[in-house]
């Protein structure tokens, strides 16, 4: 698979976008707190790398 840079970047964006929504809806779904709390961290940490990527493609796409 030859992917020039932008595919990679909205491959990966992609990627973080799904994560924040699994983490975010695993942290709904358990009744342990302590996990509730780290799918909660995981989410927001994987929104910042959502918003550094989308930032990368509305580079590329100019």
């Amino acid at each position: 698979m030859n992917l020039d840079t932008k595919d990679m970047i909205t491959k990966k964006l992609l990627d973080a976008q799904e994560m924040v929504r699994d983490y975010e809806m695993f942290s709904k779904h358990t009744k342990d707190e302590e996990v509730q709390e780290a799918f909660k961290n995981f989410a927001e940490e994987s929104g910042t790398q959502a918003r550094a990527l989308q930032n990368l493609i509305d580079k590329y796409s100019k």
